[in-house]
């Protein structure tokens, strides 16, 4: 099973949903290892002094950022944590937007957010609620040292968490020398138009991502299986993976989370919703019933 790469929760006025932040993409590219062609062992790299020559263990190694031509400030582990504190293991949603009005562009890297134990109430709620009103929250997240702005939004039965690019981390698309101006000012006819228009319609469909494969990966993937057919291998060790990371737990009173969070922002609420609410807590719920358990074999 996929392991969680970290275990924190979403927070948007006054509640939290605890989640685990999962992995939304599988890289499928071939990976090649260097190797020695004259007896095939694994080409090591290392970390060297430049001064010495000598190798340098990783708990030596520190980060330094260059300010200026051959000056560097060095920087300590809790240096860079200390600059995004607040959003650590917290996607901290700072508003809700239209789900058309971000452009593709600032689309970097898909997640998959999965509820904790005894919060899928609250994973639902907010689920459902975007989907209603089509809208995604923007907000911060942490991720290992960097902070990312990003994107939730529902597809299916999921929250995904996209992360997304800053504006500075665009390209203006001025910096470029682009046609600009009509399709007249470029002596395009409308005959021409009309053609590409119609080509247009008949290559026109929906979309289906099953269609689409990666036909160099399989190319490449026979050549490699005609290779070991030709016994041409070399054994490399692989690394264990780490223990699976812990589960969050949470048990929360929406209503009154959600009442507290719109008197906060201003919303506020009426007089006749409190009393609905007021006799909805009175009414007594039905007991639930138990389900059946199946014997495990």
């Amino acid at each position: 099973m996929a392991r969680p790469i970290w275990t924190g929760s979403i927070s948007f006025g006054l509640l939290n949903i605890p989640i685990q932040l999962m992995s939304g993409e599988r890289r499928t590219d071939i990976h090649f290892r260097m190797l020695d062609a004259r007896n095939n062992a694994p080409i090591r790299y290392e970390r060297v002094n430049a001064e010495t020559g000598e190798e340098v263990p990783w708990k030596e190694i520190v980060k330094a950022y260059e300010f200026s031509k051959d000056n560097y400030v060095v920087l300590k582990p809790e240096d860079i944590e200390r600059a995004a504190t607040e959003n650590h293991e917290t996607i901290a949603i700072e508003t809700f937007v239209d789900a058309e009005s971000i452009p593709l562009a600032y689309v970097e890297k898909p997640y998959i957010l999965v509820p904790g134990k005894k919060a899928e109430k609250g994973y639902v709620l907010l689920r459902e609620v975007l989907k209603k009103n089509n809208r995604v929250g923007v907000g911060r997240v942490v991720i290992r040292t960097r902070e990312y702005l990003c994107m939730l939004t529902p597809q299916g039965d999921a929250l995904m968490l996209m992360l997304l690019r800053f504006p500075q981390e665009l390209v203006d698309v001025s910096d470029y020398e682009l046609p600009s101006g009509s399709a007249r000012a470029w002596h395009v006819t409308p005959r021409e138009m009309e053609m590409a228009e119609m080509l247009m319609e008949s290559m026109s469909d929906e979309f289906s991502p099953a269609d689409y494969k990666d036909e160099f990966r399989e190319k490449l993937s026979q050549v490699i299986k005609e290779r070991i057919k030709q016994k041409h291998t070399a054994h490399i060790e692989e690394e264990k993976d780490d223990e699976d990371a812990e589960t969050a737990t949470n048990v929360v009173d929406f209503m009154s989370l959600l009442k507290k969070s719109l008197e906060k922002k201003g919303g506020g609420t009426s007089k006749t919703a409190a009393k609905k609410t007021t006799r909805a807590r009175k009414t007594p719920a039905a007991k639930p019933k138990k389900r059946a358990t199946k014997k495990r074999a």
